[in-house]
């Protein structure tokens, strides 16, 4: 399975993908919104794990390049220090398959990678 986790904070990025690598999934990277869009075109992950707010395009908008742009069915987990409701909401009405606010335990993330996978 391909994660690909989309991230402008340098060290957690770092640490999600050395957690998702140790869990055996093969784990793309990007430091920003422009570049996660085009490995999301490019590479087909299964998942994307996202931050919202980044720079040049937005967790919000690459959820629009996973679910209408390509064809596959890539399941989109969303990660935010931002929990408002209406932002919960956007992203879910966006079409987003999961949301966690950071913090957030590896171990929580790893559970909820494998429950996407299963659906």
């Amino acid at each position: 399975m391909k994660i690909l986790i989309a991230e402008d904070e340098r060290m957690m990025l770092k640490t999600l993908a050395f957690k998702l690598a140790k869990d055996g999934y093969e784990v793309i990277t990007a430091e920003n919104g422009m570049k996660a869009s085009e490995l999301i075109v490019k590479e087909l992950p299964d998942i994307l794990v996202t931050d919202i707010m980044m720079p040049y395009v937005t967790g919000l908008e690459l959820i629009r390049v996973a679910k209408d742009i390509t064809t596959k069915n890539i399941k989109v987990l969303l990660l935010s220090s931002v929990g408002h409701e209406r932002t919960v909401t956007q992203a879910f009405e966006l079409g987003a398959d999961d949301f966690m606010t950071k913090p957030f335990s590896p171990n929580e993330l790893t559970m909820r990678i494998k429950r996407l996978l299963t659906y």
